[in-house]
């Protein structure tokens, strides 16, 4: 009589806390920290326009008019600390409602911010940073624009794969104020404070954030994911 071995299954691997569904919280984290400074000094501006002490230095464009920066420097902060928790895999898969109803006010929040900073490129006089730096913010508002509305059209499509590409663009051109503390206080202290230095530090703010966003979108984890969902998708077709 032959004993025939019954294999035991083993039991599946615990799953660790700390991978990548706790790692999913560094990068809202960082972002937030990014736009701590700005978001700072604009609530100083913000306290100078509705009577409070003068903290900051004087500027007589905003005394002429001080509704777009109102505009802008709140629909930045909402855009720049609840933009961040979009990137945060973790609460997409756990809460994709919130995921949802957050893009919708960020949509409307990163619009004024781009359009109101349009507005007071075009119609603030005087602002340092010549014409380098005034073409440049043209540039950086009309391409937020841009990419804000291509985001909402591709996610009306499901496209996930496009909506997440100009999402991550649109709020790495707004949150370049963040990186322009750095930019700025480099250049300004090597190079002094021309317009011409002044133009080139702020400038390569946006152009460090925008590339650092096109690695992002690129980079070869995002393509092996993009390329299993359509893989997924083609297979749940057939």
């Amino acid at each position: 009589m032959t004993l025939r071995t019954v294999p035991v299954p083993r039991p599946a691997p615990p799953r660790r806390s700390g991978g990548r569904d706790g790692s999913s919280w560094r990068v809202p984290g960082a972002l937030v920290v990014l736009s701590v400074v700005p978001v700072v000094a604009g609530s100083l501006r913000l306290l100078e326009v509705v009577g409070g002490p003068q903290l900051l230095p004087d500027n007589p464009r905003i005394d002429t008019s001080p509704a777009p920066v109102v505009v802008h420097v709140v629909a930045a902060a909402l855009y720049a600390f609840l933009g961040a928790f979009q990137f945060s895999a973790r609460l997409r898969r756990r809460r994709p409602s919130w995921h949802r109803r957050s893009g919708r006010v960020l949509v409307g929040a990163g619009l004024l911010v781009a359009l109101s900073g349009l507005w007071m490129t075009l119609f603030y006089t005087g602002a340092p940073g010549g014409e380098l730096l005034w073409t440049v913010r043209l540039v950086v508002c009309s391409a937020m624009v841009t990419s804000i509305v291509l985001g909402f059209t591709a996610i009306r499509r499901r496209d996930i794969a496009a909506h997440r590409a100009w999402m991550v663009r649109a709020y790495a051109l707004a949150v370049g104020a963040g990186t322009q503390v750095f930019t700025q206080g480099i250049g300004e202290g090597l190079f002094g404070t021309s317009e011409l230095s002044t133009g080139l530090s702020i400038s390569s703010g946006w152009v460090i954030n925008a590339a650092v966003a096109e690695w992002v979108i690129r980079r070869p984890t995002a393509r092996r994911a993009r390329r299993g969902r359509t893989r997924t998708s083609l297979a749940g077709s057939r």
